[in-house]
């Protein structure tokens, strides 16, 4: 057996005994650096980052004087808050839908977040 047979077969036997969401996981990092990202687990507060990944949830976030929209975008290591401020609604920024986003690395609560990036729609 070759080195490339046992690779493979470990290949085989990860997929077939993972669980689907770390699979998908995997998935989500390889694309994420494939797309010339970083991966959101090895940025830090204050650099300027591009982040691939998949948005979990999306609200709208009223406060007393402006409202902010927020997503949980997840590339696979960790979850990044997209906030964008004075806005209510972007279209194609929902659910389940991949997104590019750039901006400065910020920390609020020990969470880390992109204030009012830049972002491109991902298609599938």
């Amino acid at each position: 057996m070759s080195a490339k047979d046992g690779g493979y077969f470990s290949r085989l036997v990860r997929k077939l005994t993972s669980d689907v969401e770390e699979l998908d996981a995997d998935d989500l990092s390889e694309k994420s650096e494939a797309g010339g990202a970083r991966r959101a687990c090895d940025c830090r507060s204050g650099e300027e980052v591009t982040v691939l990944g998949r948005l979990r949830s999306v609200e709208l976030c009223p406060t007393s004087d402006a409202a902010t929209l927020e997503a949980e975008l997840f590339d696979g290591t960790e979850g990044v808050t997209l906030v964008w401020l004075g806005r209510r609604r972007i279209p194609g920024i929902e659910p389940g839908r991949t997104v590019k986003a750039r901006g400065r690395m910020a920390d609020r609560d020990g969470r880390k977040v992109l204030y009012n990036p830049y972002y491109e729609l991902q298609t599938t």
